[in-house]
């Protein structure tokens, strides 16, 4: 006997909520990401503003999962201030990302 589906099982079929879904929880994910990065650096949210040179407005609305669309050179100066690279790989290819 085939196992029952779960109500998201069934709810992900529906190409609608599944790209509501895909996209909120990627907002969610960045969000989870830049608090981890941010506490374990004990950095504030004015001063990773400052030296990423970005409005801590943007900072924090990342941080609350607000900012709906995050511009990847914001991102990548985030990372980068606070120690990380950001690296894309393919197989054997590697293209390190900076502004």
């Amino acid at each position: 006997m085939a196992r029952k589906k779960s109500t998201f099982e069934r709810e992900m079929h529906n190409p609608e909520f599944r790209e509501t879904f895909e996209k909120e929880y990627n907002e969610l994910l960045l969000s989870e990401l830049l608090c981890a990065v941010m506490e374990e650096d004990e950095i504030s949210v004015r001063r990773l503003a400052k030296a990423a040179n970005l409005s801590p407005s943007v900072i924090q609305k990342i941080r609350k999962g607000q900012q709906k669309d995050v511009k990847v050179g914001n991102f990548i100066s985030i990372m980068q201030e606070c120690g990380y690279n950001l690296i894309l790989e393919k197989g054997d290819q590697r293209i390190h990302l900076h502004t």
